[in-house]
């Protein structure tokens, strides 16, 4: 009861306030001061019709005929961006938040094809000469949620929007994607486009391309820029995900195209030269430093398509490869690699991998031919005392995950220090000199199936029937503990 007292009372001050007010005020209420109100209402009227003759100004375009607009916007994109447009529906006039056409259901033509179906695109204009449609002014356009398709005849697209003039006007594209496509249509890969700008940079003089970017799972941002006087194209690549910044310089020649990579991780920097025309591809990637850690060099031909790829390196790092988004893998299991037409070799030889320095004298061979990927004649050793080699492997896509299936020959060198490694009880370590298995690894669960297990060219049921399964664990510590007692345990069934 109190609470309805205390706030009844709180609401007869207000209303006493209010009365209080009105009495003072209309009490001065005289002839000047109505003089005074009625001048305050001229303003407020002038205001008031300013502000509806502003709205109506605003609002001309929409008296406009649909194919007039359409054919005026199309006449001025070329003219501003070289592009041409195909609008399939009719184009919609807004004026807030500013001055814009709107309309769903284009295309965009280049180089006379159909190169992109685009959801949504908006036509920003200028305030001025709206009262005439040929003399509208276009200051920003906008495409979302596109499809762009790309091939090897204009993959360049992106790149040649540079040549444009952006001192007044901004293009951009929304969460759209870029497929790249072989000659016979089929899809190589998909680049997510989040965020593209295309904007004039008033304290360098000239346009900037910046980008916001997915592709194989992998973000990054692009910025790129054309130097017309020099015929050299620059560019900016981060990839947050790797702690990778690379630095790229593009020159334009008579003969063939040049260019040169920085590839710059933090404590560590790397050079990538290139050179390429119709007919190939050549490049050459070491590092800065001045005792090198790897050098690679390698070389694509087109026509026939032809690669290869030569190296040597001190340390080589399969995270990329065995992670969970690791880059390598993200590209296998897209099918990429699988083209028929693609015929490519790999061979690396490296001192160690890194986190794993047990595995040395690594021998990495691979090549694709046919459609297939295979890891054959691959070989490294664990400790100088066991040497592996891969036969008769294949890596493939089955139920979207990746596989690698492979023989393996384990030859045994230094038995001794094996077992002195596993601290095998004395009693249990029998003569062992080789051993063939079959194994299946699965990428993205981390299991390694094995069977087909024999030792010395005898097929071992008991190892067959009770060691047919390897479960990685999650760091490289837990598997070396692992893999101890595995083996031991093995070792022991093995020995009865």
């Amino acid at each position: 009861m109190s609470k309805h007292n205390f706030f009844f009372k709180i609401l007869i001050k207000i209303i006493n306030f209010i009365n209080s007010l009105l009495e003072r005020n209309l009490n001065k209420l005289n002839a000047a001061n109505l003089k005074k109100i009625l001048i305050n209402n001229k303003i407020f009227l002038t205001t008031f019709l300013v502000f509806i003759l502003f709205l109506s100004y605003l609002s001309i375009p929409n008296i406009y005929n649909q194919n007039q607009i359409s054919t005026e916007l199309k006449k001025k994109l070329i003219e501003k961006l070289n592009l041409e447009f195909n609008f399939e529906k009719k184009l919609d006039y807004k004026f807030l938040p500013r001055p814009h056409f709107i309309t769903n259901e284009s295309s965009l033509i280049f180089n006379e094809k159909n190169i992109s179906k685009i959801n949504k695109i908006k036509i920003y204009v200028s305030l001025d000469n709206l009262f005439s449609l040929k003399n509208i002014k276009v200051k920003d356009v906008v495409i979302e949620e596109a499809n762009f398709n790309l091939n090897k005849n204009n993959y360049s697209f992106f790149i040649k929007l540079l040549d444009n003039n952006f001192k007044d006007i901004k293009f951009e594209i929304l969460n759209s994607n870029i497929f790249y496509r072989n000659l016979d249509n089929e899809v190589l890969f998909i680049n997510n486009i989040l965020n593209t700008k295309y904007i004039y940079d008033i304290n360098e003089s000239k346009n900037i391309l910046y980008s916001k970017n997915n592709i194989f799972n992998l973000p990054y941002l692009i910025q790129l820029s054309n130097d017309e006087d020099q015929k050299k194209i620059n560019s900016k690549i981060k990839i947050e995900s790797l702690d990778l910044e690379i630095e790229n310089q593009f020159s334009r020649g008579e003969k063939f195209n040049a260019g040169l990579s920085e590839f710059n991780f933090p404590n560590s920097k790397s050079i990538a030269e290139y050179k390429t025309n119709k007919n190939y591809f050549e490049f050459k990637l070491f590092d800065e430093a001045q005792n090198s850690k790897f050098s690679y060099n390698g070389k694509l031909n087109f026509r026939p398509f032809h690669s290869n790829l030569e190296g040597s390196a001190i340390e080589i790092d399969f995270s990329h490869l065995f992670s969970t988004n690791g880059v390598i893998k993200q590209i296998l299991k897209t099918k990429i690699l699988n083209n028929k037409n693609i015929d490519f070799k790999l061979d690396i030889s490296v001192n160690k991998i890194k986190n794993f320095d047990n595995f040395v004298n690594i021998f990495l061979k691979s090549k694709i031919e046919e459609g297939l990927i295979d890891l054959d004649e691959t070989n490294f050793s664990w400790k100088n005392y066991v040497n592996f080699n891969l036969i008769d492997s294949l890596i493939y896509i089955k139920d979207g995950k990746l596989v690698l299936d492979a023989n393996s020959e384990i030859d045994i060198i230094n038995l001794d220090e094996v077992y002195k490694f596993l601290l095998t009880p004395k009693n249990l370590r029998k003569k062992i000199n080789k051993i063939n298995l079959n194994f299946t690894y699965l990428f993205d669960d981390k299991v390694i199936n094995i069977t087909d297990i024999k030792v010395d060219g005898l097929l071992n049921e008991t190892l067959n029937d009770n060691f047919n399964q390897i479960l990685l664990k999650d760091n490289n510590l837990q598997n070396k503990i692992y893999f101890k007692k595995f083996l031991n345990h093995a070792i022991r069934s093995y020995a009865g």
